[in-house]
């Protein structure tokens, strides 16, 4: 058995081993506030990126944010008020961070103990909180794992950060792979949808690489356009239709398939499971299967 954190070269690659996959591996930066900053606003710009439109609220209107919060009574309403409010949270967080990096930077030495870190560490940790109240950005359901990153880089050393994140990929990887699995055991036993079984391979290749490279990396130039033009090929596949009992067949099937493309691109940019798409979208797949 190959034990966790297990690093290999592998095709000219450094890669590390978790949970049933080997992982592109990088260096952790050394460990700084200036690397923390660094990390932090990358991952904010991130969270922000996966989750939905809104809520990347300015830093200065945090107090705007939090009396329109506490004076909304309307359940769904007040929802959204929270998103907005855990964003200028975060963003709040970032500034005073910043402000933190730049002195360390003038030689001053900020401890954990001091004043503005603990601000810091509270508006971080609120935002955290809020966070369940954030949606992912296609509406079907919280991406807290995602939101709560900046947090944990702010919390953590950045190698255990980095530690966490393959933990995560990893269990992404096992989920892009039992979508594929279930989306070919039901469609692709169609003879419509044989030809749709190597191009998901394919896709579920390009999706891990994809989710495991960081765009900086200029290997990045030749993984996007293959996972994107897997990706644009699954969504445009037409089954043919040529009966009315052929063409009730192809749009219900035609719908899955799309449904499970934009699930595993989902998975793939948010680099975390999605626990709750991915169980809605297998008793899809086993209804479709069930059905006369």
């Amino acid at each position: 058995m190959i034990e966790n954190g297990t690093q290999k070269e592998i095709d000219g690659c450094q890669r590390v081993y978790f949970h049933g996959h080997w992982i592109l591996f990088y260096k952790p930066p050394e460990e700084n506030w200036a690397n923390h900053k660094i990390l932090i606003d990358h991952l904010t710009r991130r969270a922000f990126h996966n989750t939905e439109r809104g809520i990347n609220t300015p830093g200065e209107k945090l107090e705007m944010a939090r009396a329109a919060y506490e004076n909304e009574n309307d359940p769904g309403r007040k929802r959204v008020n929270a998103a907005m409010l855990a964003g200028a949270l975060f963003n709040r967080a970032s500034d005073i961070f910043n402000s933190i990096v730049s002195l360390a930077e003038r030689g001053v030495t900020v401890t954990r103990e001091n004043d503005l870190m603990k601000r810091c560490s509270a508006c971080f940790f609120e935002a955290l909180e809020l966070g369940k109240q954030v949606k992912h950005y296609s509406g079907e359901e919280g991406i807290d794992e995602v939101w709560g990153e900046p947090f944990r880089a702010f919390t953590l050393s950045i190698e255990d950060f980095y530690r966490q994140r393959y933990i995560k990929m990893a269990a992404a990887m096992n989920d892009i792979d039992l979508i594929v699995d279930a989306i070919q055991a039901t469609l692709g036993s169609n003879k419509e949808y044989q030809p749709v079984n190597p191009l998901l391979e394919e896709f579920k290749y390009w999706a891990k690489r994809e989710m495991e490279t960081m765009k900086s990396d200029p290997r990045y130039f030749e993984i996007w356009p293959g996972y994107a033009s897997t990706l644009e090929q699954l969504v445009d596949y037409d089954p043919g239709c040529n009966s009315d009992r052929d063409e009730l067949f192809c749009l219900r099937s035609k719908g899955l398939l799309k449904r499970g493309v934009d699930l595993i691109n989902w998975i793939a940019a948010a680099r975390v499971q999605m626990p709750k798409s991915r169980d809605a979208y297998l008793q899809a797949l086993n209804d479709f299967n069930n059905q006369p």
